[in-house]
């Protein structure tokens, strides 16, 4: 297919720039397949998802954590800003900088006493290598002193990322340190939410998947077929696998929360849809056209245009439907992007098969 064949306008003031308080009062846009596209559109609010699911359904949520992954430090006198974008191993990261033209391998950047790093690596379009030469535990805790949150750029602060950003940027399942983006549909969770949830008779599932900066590149070639994912790191232990093949077997829908579940889902599950225990690297794309196996439901938020994870939504619940679902919430004036509201997508024809 055609990028061009998802792209489409959006007003800036739709553009998020803070999450929804409570969060449970963020709108969520549910779109059912009830004949033609726009037919199936409902309007709700987040904290109407627990009557929207059903006793023995399993949600699934991806419990990595946002590491505050921006930095800005100083090559000589020179001053360069860096956005660790995926780990190489625990003291050793990609990373695009500013100023990259200027960075030679060997060069060290400070960033604060005893926390530096040296360039081993340079690559293409600003992207570089560094070690910094610590301890895992201890990279993680000066980043933690001295970073701030990798925030899209579409969110933007004239004095970048705040303190307040540091807690919203984090949804309330982040355990795993590893990302350098969210998993944004986590956001609308609340510990409140989620006891009604599972007082419904839902059951809640937990995997990681270490979201990395490549989630906010559009894609620019012309032909989809011509685009490369950027891989990233996930797992899905052998109890969690089972837990949601029996979930399944028993007649509950498997309901991912966001897109880095699903794809992670999908890289597990083989041809029948049985998840099967997994750790490494996924870099799946899904377009139309695409046979889902392993998810029922998808609850997400609403994405840029031309971007991989419009791309995917399409594919789940089918372009046409989806383009009017975008269109309806642009018109009742929801919330885009990373800290904006949420769709409840149903599948497309039996079995989640697109046509």
């Amino acid at each position: 297919m055609k990028t061009a064949d998802f792209d489409f306008d959006l007003p800036r003031e739709l553009i998020a720039l803070r999450p929804m308080e409570p969060r449970e009062a963020a709108r969520l846009l549910e779109v059912r397949q009830e004949g033609a596209p726009g037919a199936g559109l409902h309007d709700h609010r987040i904290a109407d998802l627990p009557e929207l699911l059903r006793p023995g359904d399993v949600v699934v949520v991806n419990d990595t954590r946002v590491v505050p992954a921006r930095l800005k430090g100083r090559r000589g006198e020179a001053g360069v800003e860096i956005t660790l974008h995926k780990p190489v191993s625990p003291a050793r990261w990609h990373a695009f900088a500013k100023g990259a033209r200027k960075l030679r391998t060997g060069d060290v950047i400070t960033f604060a006493p005893g926390f530096a790093a040296d360039v081993i690596e340079r690559g293409e379009a600003g992207e570089v290598i560094l070690d910094f030469a610590l301890p895992e535990a201890e990279v993680l805790k000066a980043l933690e002193a001295h970073g701030a949150a990798p925030l899209p750029p579409y969110i933007a602060r004239a004095a970048g990322p705040d303190a307040k950003d540091r807690a919203d940027y984090q949804t309330i399942f982040a355990e795993k340190p590893g990302a350098v983006a969210a998993p944004t549909a986590g956001f609308h969770f609340t510990e409140g939410l989620m006891r009604r949830v599972l007082a419904r008779g839902v059951r809640r599932a937990t995997l990681t998947l270490h979201v990395g900066a490549g989630t906010f590149l559009p894609v620019k070639v012309e032909d989809t077929r011509e685009h490369r994912m950027h891989a990233e790191w996930g797992e899905i232990d052998a109890f969690t696998a089972e837990f949601i093949n029996e979930a399944r077997a028993e007649g509950g829908r498997v309901v991912a929360i966001g897109t880095t579940v699903l794809r992670l889902l999908e890289t597990a599950a083989d041809e029948t849809g049985r998840l099967h225990p997994f750790a490494g690297e996924t870099d799946i794309f899904i377009t139309p056209g695409y046979r889902f196996r392993a998810i029922d439901l998808l609850l997400t938020n609403f994405h840029l245009p031309r971007s991989t994870l419009f791309m995917l939504v399409s594919a789940f619940a089918g372009l046409e439907h989806m383009k009017a679902a975008y269109a309806h919430a642009k018109e009742q004036r929801y919330r885009f992007y990373s800290y904006g509201d949420a769709c409840l997508l149903h599948p497309v024809g039996p079995g989640a098969a697109v046509a």
